[in-house]
This record gives structure tokens, C-alpha cells and sequence, in this order.
């Protein structure tokens, strides 16, 4: 048990910061709210004028978020396969190939579709 007392003091002392920031930001940011930041922006798209402060933003920026966040994975999984290439071997091998032509299938079907089109 003593070897996880600084574990445990750790954790304690962690959660106690996160609850201290936020009630301290809360008591010491200014709420003064006007018109604009009141407004609904997103990463330099701006909302349709009739769009109210409820209104939904493009999907498209999320959807291209997505894209990425998926097609990175496969950089991520490639690697250890290429660390450790040498002792896999042929099972390795196949395992990745498998893995490149899976991924490789929503790839060519997305940009078909035109999801990397910026237009």
C-alpha cells in the first residue's frame, strides 16, 4: 500500500487543481456579454444572417476534421509495423498489406465523393 500513497497523492492533488481552476475562473471572469460574442462563429465561417444564436454550423468543417482524424490512424498503426519490420515477418507483411488496402477503400470512396474538395 505505501508504494501507491504518491500515486494517490497525485491524484488527489490533480483534481483538486482542475476543481480550483474552474471555480476560480468562474468567480473571476468578467461577464459582460454583448452582441458578438454572443454570435455564432466557427473557424472563420461565419453564420447565415437569418441564423439565430441556436442555429446549427456548416458540417463541413467537421467532416473534414473527421476525414483527417481517420486517414491519420493509418500513420499512426504504420509505426511500430515499421520498427519492428524485421522480426513480424511474413505475418507482419500480411497484416499490414491488409490493414494498407482497408484503409485505402475509404480513401479513394472519399475522395470520389469530393470530401477533400475545399470549395
Amino acid at each position: 500500500m505505501n508504494a501507491y500513497v504518491p500515486l494517490l497523492v497525485m491524484i488527489v492533488a490533480a483534481f483538486f487543481l482542475a476543481i480550483a481552476g474552474l471555480v476560480l475562473s468562474a468567480i473571476l471572469s468578467p461577464n459582460r456579454y454583448n452582441r458578438v460574442k454572443l454570435e455564432n462563429y466557427e473557424c472563420g465561417v461565419e453564420a447565415t444572417p437569418s441564423a439565430g444564436p441556436s442555429s446549427r454550423f456548416p458540417v463541413k468543417y467537421y467532416l473534414t476534421a473527421m476525414t483527417f482524424i481517420i486517414f491519420d490512424i493509418e500513420v499512426v498503426f504504420l509505426y511500430p509495423w515499421a520498427v519492428s519490420f524485421e522480426e513480424l515477418g511474413m505475418f507482419g507483411m500480411v497484416a499490414m498489406l491488409t490493414f494498407i488496402v482497408l484503409i485505402t477503400v475509404p480513401f479513394v470512396y472519399e475522395w470520389r465523393r469530393g470530401g477533400l474538395e475545399w470549395d
